[in-house]
């Protein structure tokens, strides 16, 4: 990712939600938080599906780089 992008808004897609269905949705963009000891730890902070942020592992997730207004959208969900 780009150095801009990793202090600014970053978002993943779910690859697996196995164990976590109500949590996660397979394909869905989600936001990511930055966690440096979560990701120390092979895990990415991320706002699930009940609006709050938990850490999941890491191989679950895909990071994405998103153009601006795809950006703004995703940020006005909720």
């Amino acid at each position: 990712m780009k150095a801009e992008q990793s202090q600014a808004n970053q978002f993943a897609v779910c690859l697996n939600n196995e164990g976590y269905k109500a949590s996660l949705e397979v394909g869905k963009i989600y936001r990511v938080i930055l966690d440096e000891e979560a990701s120390a730890n092979g895990l990415i902070r991320i706002i699930d599906e009940s609006g709050e942020d938990y850490a999941f592992s890491a191989n679950r997730f895909y990071p994405i780089e998103v153009p601006k207004p795809v950006e703004e959208a995703l940020l006005s969900v909720g």
